[in-house]
């Protein structure tokens, strides 16, 4: 009879890579955002105003799921189960008895 082995996990494995509290490709991505917006509007207070704003979404999306980037990415993959706009009521026929 064999005896389960154990293995030690620890909290340091399953933790997200984050920069200043987001995960790093929202942070990456906010950035990318506030330097686009800098090039665009030639202005260093609105590109500083938009990576700001998108941090701080991105600090929030992480505390709530740290792969909620890698979740809405890879769902366009999947066939959508169940889509509420889409119902239509069946049509019933009762039929008498015969």
């Amino acid at each position: 009879m064999r005896t389960s082995r154990i293995n030690p996990v620890y909290k340091a494995i399953n933790k997200p890579l984050t920069i200043l509290g987001a995960e790093r490709r929202l942070f990456f991505s906010a950035l990318i955002l506030g330097g686009a917006t800098f090039n665009l509007f030639g202005s260093l207070a609105c590109g500083l105003l938009i990576f700001i704003a998108l941090l701080i979404a991105a600090q929030r999306a992480t505390r709530t799921d740290s792969q909620l980037l890698r979740i809405l990415l890879n769902s366009s993959k999947f066939k959508k189960q169940y889509d509420p706009l889409k119902f239509h009521t069946p049509v019933v026929k009762v039929l008498p008895h015969a």
